[in-house]
């Protein structure tokens, strides 16, 4: 299960690398000695302020809206484990393992920055949890993206406690008490302030951003590479593509898409042809603008990483243990904010590249707009319906991301008696993003079978040699080409696989070097 290299947890935080490789590879988590003494220290101030009989927030005061109650030693200990089961009150469909991963994996992150004052022990149980395979079952419905991910983290939390249902490595749901015995790991005895600490962080949030800009970073390219193959096949001009055209405007991402297309395209004796048949002047903007287009979510995409990098070396609790001077102080860095807004950014990225997408598809099967190729791409228009019904659902996936576009983070909600009475929803818009991230592959797929099928089409016409690798590859992948019709499902099935195994890329990079 685990890769090669473990992730050594310090005090100074996280890279984006470190979240991948523990929430898809596996990788195993150690605790720095650094880490530990800085788990310590802060520790210690905390049992020093649970002694005095001044109430201390999250130390010896209920939470939230019952804040006021001071409360007794004696009763200390039952407060943690009753805010873990409390919060522990998330409904709907079971949440994808690897985002619990890195929900856990980033909770622990902020424990080990000597900030929280949980003992050096909760967080071992944490990282020994996270090592042995074993997944607390997290639901879809419960944050509201302040106070941090509350329910997602509570349930979490309850692992760790041994109570609850959690999913062990072999992919089955027991009784988490059982799976902690099992690999022979004791549940943790919460002491003053550490329940609160587990579960007071946009971690999920932050997690999901951060595996969807992994992708992300996949998808951009893969977008160069079919609008590309679909101006190829369109018979549509490079020129526009050309550096000098990008400099004298000179937003990062556009140059960047522009050279990626203009590479794929090198050696084409398909471009060009625009000014034949009928004549056109320039291309229609789904085409000609394609790099204007990739290339502003590329920047948007730059400003979300800035965000997550500032929030991977973030401390996120309330309240926090400030080692210096031995406070512990209320705060407001767990609000989602800055995480909510560019995950509902790139979810409008991520749209308008499958609406752009949509419509350079569109026109490669409208016989009236696509310069000389049949109808649908159809073998025998009209006893075929070519991929006529294929463009029908990438549609139908370009509407529910246009849906998902519709920003959460604009919306807020009160809570806890109007003590929460301004919120992020910054769970809600990562859970929507990566809704939107999966269905942008499909509608990239539908792009790629249609391009590399309209190429195949343009007889006598040699495609650029990075295409022709790509119609390779796609064939052996089992996307199959022209022809009459038949169960498309399958096709598509097989270049959605294609585009998210990263496939496409690894195909064309061969040709024309590493993609921007």
């Amino acid at each position: 299960m685990h890769s090669v290299d473990p992730v050594v947890l310090g005090t100074s935080g996280v890279t984006a690398a470190d979240v991948v490789a523990v929430a898809r590879g596996g990788a195993r988590i150690e605790l720095s000695e650094e880490a530990v003494t800085a788990l310590a220290a802060a520790r210690d101030i905390v049992d020093a302020l649970a002694a005095k009989p001044e109430p201390v927030y999250g130390v010896s005061t209920g939470f939230g809206a019952l804040a006021t109650r001071h409360i007794s030693q004696e009763l200390r200990a039952q407060l943690q484990r009753n805010i873990v089961r409390s919060h522990a009150a998330g409904m709907g469909p079971k949440v994808e393992r690897e985002v619990v991963r890195a929900l856990m994996f980033l909770r622990l992150k902020t424990l080990c920055s000597g900030h929280t004052g949980v003992r050096p022990e909760v967080a071992q149980t944490m990282a020994d949890v996270l090592n042995a395979g074993i997944t607390p079952v997290v639901h879809e419905y419960g944050s509201l993206g302040c106070s941090g991910d509350l329910a997602p983290l509570s349930h979490c939390a309850l692992t760790l406690m041994g109570e609850g249902d959690a999913e062990g490595p072999d992919g089955v749901v027991r009784p988490a008490g059982e799976l902690l015995a099992a690999h022979g790991i004791a549940p943790v005895e919460l002491r003053e302030k550490e329940g609160l600490a587990l579960l007071n962080g946009t971690d999920g949030m932050l997690g999901m951003l951060v595996m969807a800009l992994a992708d992300l970073e996949l998808l951009y390219r893969s977008a160069d590479v079919t609008a590309a193959l679909t101006l190829e096949a369109l018979l549509g001009t490079d020129k526009v593509l050309a550096s000098e055209l990008h400099a004298i405007r000179p937003h990062p991402g556009q140059g960047a898409s522009a050279a990626n297309m203009l590479a794929v395209l090198k050696g084409s004796g398909l471009t060009g042809h625009h000014q034949e048949g009928a004549p056109r002047v320039q291309d229609a903007y789904s085409v000609r603008c394609a790099p204007q287009v990739a290339g502003a979510g590329r920047d948007t995409m730059a400003h979300a990483r800035v965000v997550a990098e500032r929030e991977l070396a973030s401390a996120v609790d309330n309240p926090v243990v400030l080692p210096e001077d031995g406070r512990v102080e209320s705060n407001g860095n767990f609000h989602g904010a800055p995480v909510a807004y560019v995950l509902d950014f790139l979810a409008i990225a991520v749209a308008d590249l499958a609406s752009i997408a949509e419509r350079r598809t569109d026109r490669l099967l409208d016989k009236n707009r696509s310069h000389g190729l049949p109808p649908f791409l159809a073998d025998d228009p009209g006893v075929d319906s070519g991929l006529m019904i294929a463009q029908y659902t990438q549609a139908a996936l370009v509407s529910e991301m246009k849906r998902l576009a519709v920003p959460a983070s604009a919306d807020s909600i009160p809570s806890s008696a109007m003590q929460e009475d301004h919120v992020s929803m910054g769970w809600s818009a990562a859970r929507k993003l990566r809704t939107a991230v999966d269905n942008l592959t499909r509608v990239l797929a539908v792009e790629l079978y249609a391009a590399t099928r309209a190429i195949q089409l343009r007889e006598g016409l040699t495609p650029a040699p990075a295409s022709q690798a790509v119609l390779e590859a796609v064939r052996e992948a089992g996307v199959e080409g022209p022809g009459p019709d038949r169960f498309l499902a399958p096709d598509l099935a097989a270049a959605d696989a294609f585009v998210r195994e990263g496939r496409l890329v690894a195909a064309v990079e061969p040709v024309t070097g590493p993609l921007a």
